[in-house]
């Protein structure tokens, strides 16, 4: 198909207007029409633009207000172009094509209008580039050099405006602002936050935020990659390097489970800033600003050689040798039975894999996550099944226990994008938030749930009339008994809800190492049973990157008493010195995401692989597959593993969709009942609860960064998005 139907809005345009769920009928809309760009014959669909059709050709058109995931303003004039028979330039990007026409982008007028839209555009801009961060990156640096002139008749004093407070994240510099609005546009139809605006009409114009608030938005750090100037730029970032001092690693972001594709800029010895890469099929290419800003938090806390703990309560520096002599001394002193291990948020796949083989040897079978698990026999039981692009094509979301915009605001992205066009419904069942779009609050008990299966709730009616139903169930309900059978007995009322060709049902998971845990074995059931506080706790726990406290709490009681009357040695193998590490005996430094290449799978089940970045290591610290595997000699039981390659071959023959990355294997075995056989434990009527209570906190990086932790303080969201 043509180039222009890759295009995000083109693609909002179809669906807008030729969907099979009852929309109009639109095939003559779509009818292609032909059209001549500087003499070159091109085939486009009715009702794209003109500039959609000087794309097709080939034709480069500058612009600074235009761009594809937004709506067109059509206010900064530079991307005019000449048409047959139109008494004067035209703008390309809100002018409709029509059959037949002649489009021109090289002509003298056509190069005398773009350089009287430039003269005036920098009419006001202030000559500081030497010193701005968007130097070397900036669109008006580039444009006015290529489209504009050598000289200004503008003799007048240039504007001054006075810069905004938007927060710890975005720093302003408003003079440099051209008014093309993108932040605006971006504020209102993708994140979800009309705070930003204009007042202020000709020469007095400026863009702020109507009342002197901060830009409270979990996806704020878009509007800096969006600004074409640098009127908006990265406040942690301001005049830490410039872009080509930089050096560029593709990446995967780790701090939630979308698994977004992200760019890792570093000069010297440290990381400077994380900007988004486009993946159409996860996070387009947007960002969200935990996984943005919280770089600082990598270099800070850090573990860096092996600690034990000694009987004062304090740390002790030990050689490696002595610290894995030490676990192979508590392994050969408990039983098997007695052998407990807890994998974290941020546990990578291959040091999943290497884990679970050394215990296996061992006969070790108590292995499990630091969070809520979920039945792991059918792999759709655990995954989000359609998809995160998937979601935008349901037309009706039931959201169980789950705050999207906190637990991956991504995916509350999509939701929003398809709620403002009109094609989807959203209802939630849980606490009340605010999810920055328009959805209805069924309540805080799953009790709705029932009375919805059971087709006496109003949303059954919704459900039943939509032809892909899709519902969500987050990391707060999937523990809560009986709501998992419930939640089976939705498909078996809705048969939409579920088929060959639609599965419905998406677990929405928060952390980046849950998915791959589960895929690889690492852990069974649900995990985070309450467990009883007077069992007698195992003699040696292994906590490989577990920092979740009240995960930890609820499966080993024991935690939470002092080291010495716990009865039992605790080793903890992590990157920073958090939850985990203060409750261990033994702790072993690791990586990390940033420096090792390692798979994480996110919630829709996608295998990717960080890319290390060349960065140094702290002290002693060593990759965590490489520690496991150095133990396992020690212990005597060597595992056969020369290098990472042999370990992700391993992989791929327990769970084989690990030889496919940024692919999604579709579960060949289809069930209704795969969210695993608890239809009969009877649904609690108790109330759901948040499962985060601090957007900014979530992990051991983002806890120990800086930058969150201002942002904590001072944006609401972080707290307050539960109402």
């Amino acid at each position: 198909m043509l180039a222009l139907f890759r295009q995000p809005a083109a693609r909002l345009l179809l669906r807008a207007t030729c969907t099979t769920r009852g929309f109009r009928s639109s095939t003559a809309l779509f009818n292609d029409i032909k059209v001549e760009v500087n003499g070159k014959e091109v085939q486009i669909p009715a009702g794209a633009t003109v500039y959609n059709a000087c794309e097709e050709a080939g034709e480069y058109i500058p612009h600074f207000c235009y761009h594809d995931r937004l709506s067109i303003a059509g206010n900064c004039r530079m991307c005019l172009v000449e048409v047959e028979k139109s008494p004067k330039p035209v703008a390309s990007c809100a002018m409709p094509a029509m059959n037949g026409m002649k489009i021109f982008t090289d002509t003298e007028v056509v190069k005398k209008a773009r350089e009287g839209v430039m003269e005036f555009m920098l009419a006001n801009h202030p000559l500081d580039c030497p010193i701005c961060d968007q130097g070397g990156e900036c669109d008006l640096q580039d444009q006015s050099e290529k489209y504009g002139q050598s000289y200004s008749r503008y003799r007048h004093p240039k504007r001054g405006v006075e810069d905004k407070d938007f927060g710890p994240l975005v720093k302003t510099t408003m003079t440099r602002c051209i008014h093309c609005t993108r932040c605006v546009r971006f504020s209102e139809e993708v994140a979800g936050v009309e705070s930003l605006g204009t007042t202020g009409r000709g020469n007095n114009m400026e863009i702020g935020t109507y009342v002197n608030v901060k830009y409270d938005s979990e996806l704020s750090g878009n509007i800096v990659d969006l600004c074409p100037v640098g009127a908006l730029t990265s406040k942690p970032y301001a005049f830490k390097a410039r872009p080509w001092e930089l050096q560029h690693t593709e990446s995967i972001d780790v701090h939630d489970a979308v698994g977004s594709n992200v760019r890792i800029d570093h000069r010297g010895l440290h990381v400077m800033r994380i900007l988004p890469r486009l993946n159409e099929d996860v996070n387009e290419e947007w960002l969200a600003d935990k996984g943005r800003f919280s770089y600082d938090g990598l270099s800070l806390q850090r573990l860096d050689a092996p600690l034990l703990r000694q009987a004062d309560g304090s740390f002790q520096p030990i050689s490696w040798r002595q610290a894995l002599e030490t676990v192979a001394a508590e392994l050969d002193k408990a039983a098997p039975s007695e052998v407990k291990a807890i994998a974290g948020d941020l546990a990578d796949a291959e040091s999943l894999t290497v884990l679970k083989e050394l215990l296996n040897k061992r006969g070790v079978e108590d292995l499990c996550v630091d969070g809520p698990g979920l039945p792991v026999d059918i792999r759709e039981s655990y995954l989000a099944n359609t998809g995160i692009a998937g979601l935008e094509e349901a037309d009706a979301v039931l959201v169980i226990g789950s705050n999207p915009r906190m637990e991956a605001p991504l995916v509350a992205s999509r939701l929003r994008k398809s709620v403002s066009l009109g094609l989807q419904k959203v209802a939630l069942i849980g606490p009340a938030c605010d999810l920055a779009f328009p959805h209805s609050h069924l309540g805080t008990s799953a009790s709705v749930l029932a009375d919805i299966s059971a087709g006496t709730h109003p949303w059954s009616k919704v459900l039943a009339n939509a032809e892909r139903p899709a519902v969500i169930v987050g990391m707060g309900a999937v523990e809560l008994p009986g709501l998992l059978g419930t939640v089976n007995a939705l498909k078996e009322q809705f048969p939409k809800l579920h088929s060959d060709a639609w599965k419905g049902v998406n677990i929405l998971h928060t952390a980046a190492g849950r998915v791959a845990a589960q895929d690889l074995g690492f852990c069974a059931g649900n995990s985070t049973a309450v467990s009883d506080s007077s069992s007698a706790p195992p003699k040696l726990l292994y906590l490989l990157n577990a920092d979740n406290k009240d995960g930890l709490l609820k499966q080993v009681p024991a935690l939470s008493k002092p080291n010495a009357s716990r009865g039992m040695f605790t080793v903890y193998q992590g990157h920073h010195g958090d939850v985990g590490a203060t409750l261990a005996d033994l702790v072993l430094p690791g990586l990390t995401y940033v420096e090792k290449s390692a798979t994480f799978v996110n919630t829709e089940g996608r295998p990717q692989r960080t890319t290390k970045v060349s960065v140094p290591v702290p002290g002693q610290a060593r990759e965590d597959w490489l520690i496991i595997r150095a133990l396992a000699e020690v212990t005597g039981a060597p595992l056969p593993y020369t290098d990472v390659e042999a370990v992700r071959a391993r992989m791929a023959d327990i769970a084989p969709h690990f030889a496919s990355l940024d692919q999604i294997e579709t579960t060949s075995y289809s069930s209704a009942a795969a969210l695993g056989d608890t239809a009969s434990a009877e649904l609690s009527t108790a109330p759901l609860s948040p499962y985060l209570d601090n957007y900014y906190m979530t992990n051991p990086i983002s806890r120990n960064s800086r930058i969150m932790a201002q942002c904590s303080a001072e944006l609401p969201t972080a707290r307050n998005s539960y109402l």
